[in-house]
């Protein structure tokens, strides 16, 4: 059994809950009441993607950065 370490995003909505994320696989998102429970069902999410992608296609994540952005008022 391979082992691999994948990207996460953990964001919140407005109602306080735990949206996560898996950039490697398009609509790879779940969600919880904590981030605990967001990151059990994101596995299961992602072993899903798994069972269909092969590791080699996998998106490739490069990083994350902030962008800043002037709002016109």
């Amino acid at each position: 059994m391979e082992r691999i370490h994948v990207p996460i995003i953990i964001e919140t909505d407005e109602d306080g809950y735990f949206i996560v994320s898996c950039p490697l696989f398009k609509g790879c998102h779940s969600y919880g009441k904590t981030i605990d429970e967001a990151l059990d069902n994101i596995k299961e999410v992602i072993e899903m993607c798994l069972e269909e992608t092969k590791i080699e296609e996998l998106n490739k994540f490069v990083g994350f950065r902030e962008l800043e952005l002037v709002q016109n008022a």
